[in-house]
């Protein structure tokens, strides 16, 4: 499906449709039709309608790129299923997938298309999991996998499940006889739930990997890092992470008698950087975290290397003060993280 207009990320692709917005370099449909390729789905329908020419233009007919494209361009809008239904004559008869030409994924789809074989079911879905999914169409389903219903972009009072629709679908022939011909038609309001009212069954398929439909500015800038990072795999982008310094140990703080503790935090740096303010004219040093001692007793802070906490130790001749010690600066510590922007309970 590529005949998204993208509105929404005009900033970015201009008069460019949006499936040719560039992914580091490459179009995104580009790289789906690679990903397609490269999980074995070589013959391939695009349905088009804003703009179609710099596609067209772009792919011909799709040999440079190790496949075979058949076009249909639009003359009206037919919405998400009902593009598709115009493509059946081109589609051969079996099952076959439904992916979006303007979103950034890196899914496994022979294991899509195995799982949704599997299942018999007439349409299978790929889900995706969110923490914050008011702008998706959240599915729900039940043990087995099977989708009891879905929820288009609902308010937080509706939300039940963080697991929602990618727009990316194996489907069985038999679930299109659902869609009418030649009428706008999409396939959240309309096939599904149409599925399911005639008892047909909706498989969810959560799969690893990453998926971003890269509909505003803000998401499409984030799958641009993602990529750089190695979160999204693309097959000709280096990943190349910073050389960290390697972790040294730590010296033994003095005393006979030491305890520790941690705390938890948003910005490990950050929070450093307040206890050094804080500590600094207490003769603290810090050239091994933030440490400060005297004749009977030490302390340390440091930020934890795995995670985003800090480790408070201290040791004193006298357990109970040490013990005093490492609680007043646990305390201290607390104090600043619940004081920094955004802090506080619930933060």
């Amino acid at each position: 499906m590529a005949g998204g207009e993208g509105k929404r990320l005009k900033a970015v692709t201009g008069s460019l449709p949006k499936p040719m917005v560039p992914l580091l370099g490459r179009p995104l449909m580009a790289r789906c039709v690679e990903l397609l390729r490269d999980n074995g789905f070589t013959e391939l329908a695009a349905t088009l309608r804003y703009n179609p020419g710099p596609i067209m233009d772009y792919f011909g007919d799709g040999e440079r790129f190790g496949v075979s494209i058949a076009w249909r361009v639009e003359t009206q809008p037919l919405g998400t299923a009902g593009g598709v239904k115009a493509c059946m004559d081109l589609l051969g008869g079996g099952d076959f997938l439904v992916v979006s030409g303007d979103a950034a994924f890196d899914y496994d789809l022979r294991r899509l298309m195995r799982e949704h074989l599997e299942s018999g079911a007439a349409a299978t879905v790929a889900l995706a999991e969110r923490s914050e999914p008011l702008r998706y169409g959240v599915a729900v389903p039940d043990a087995s996998g099977d989708i009891r219903c879905f929820i288009e972009k609902p308010g937080w009072g509706r939300v039940v499940s963080d697991l929602v629709s990618t727009g990316i679908y194996a489907l069985s022939p038999r679930a299109m006889d659902y869609v009418p011909d030649g009428e706008p038609f999409d396939f959240a309001a309309g096939l599904f739930p149409a599925l399911l009212e005639h008892g047909e069954r909706i498989h969810g398929a959560l799969l690893p990997g990453y998926w971003s439909d890269v509909g505003t500015p803000r998401p499409y800038y984030q799958c641009c890092v993602d990529a750089l990072d190695g979160l999204l795999r693309l097959p000709d982008v280096q990943v190349t992470a910073a050389a960290a310094e390697p972790e040294r140990p730590r010296r033994g703080l003095p005393g006979p008698n030491r305890r520790s503790g941690r705390v938890p935090c948003r910005d490990r740096a950050r929070l450093m950087r307040s206890l050094s303010a804080s500590l600094m004219d207490c003769g603290a040093e810090f050239s091994d975290g933030l440490t400060i001692s005297s004749a009977h007793c030490a302390a340390r802070i440091a930020p934890d290397a795995g995670e985003s906490a800090l480790i408070v130790e201290a040791s004193a001749d006298d357990p109970a003060f040490a013990g005093r010690l490492a609680a007043g600066l646990e305390g201290l510590a607390q104090s600043l993280e619940a004081a920094a922007p955004g802090g506080g309970p619930g933060a």
